[in-house]
């Protein structure tokens, strides 16, 4: 049974999306000396070459505004056991960072320490869509923490990943 286009209502989409399980992300960069950050799980590889990632984020992100004037920003793929980092990171709070533990790397990108891979990226393009923005992010150099499994995020649930 399909819901016509009409009826689509933002909890009908959240829902629908949510059926699509991805990782989850903290982008993070110092602004004016603090680090300043946001949880995305609408993350995804872009291009090889160049390396390219993407992610998207509500043109009603407090946050963005000030992240996109960092210099550099860390991109951390979240580990399975850091779903209550990605909910702090989801607050509107000034205090999200006091329960992360967290490293600044010059020239300002901030990355989640025990995460499963640290992209440090610049924004390439900025693109309307909707109501969010495509943020294009250059990839300048990367971690990869292979041993360590990453967070999956379901249903409005954060879930590990299991071999079938």
């Amino acid at each position: 049974m399909f819901v016509d286009n009409e009826d689509l209502t933002a909890d009908v989409l959240r829902g629908a999306y949510g059926r699509f399980p991805s990782g989850v992300t903290a982008v993070c960069g110092l602004v004016d000396g603090r680090p300043a950050g946001i949880a995305a799980s609408s993350f995804t590889s872009v291009s090889l070459d160049p390396p390219l990632v993407s992610l998207c984020v509500a043109h009603t992100s407090t946050t963005w505004p000030a992240l996109r004037r960092a210099s550099r920003l860390g991109v951390s793929v979240l580990a399975e056991d850091q779903g209550p980092v990605a909910r702090a990171l989801a607050t509107r709070s000034p205090d999200r960072f006091t329960s992360v533990d967290w490293v600044a790397e010059p020239p300002g990108s901030v990355f989640v320490l025990g995460a499963a891979l640290w992209l440090e990226c610049r924004i390439v393009q900025e693109i309307s869509a909707g109501d969010h923005v495509i943020a294009l992010l250059g990839i300048d150099r990367l971690s990869p923490h292979s041993a360590v499994p990453p967070v999956v995020f379901h249903a409005s649930t954060f879930r590990s990943l299991a071999e079938i």
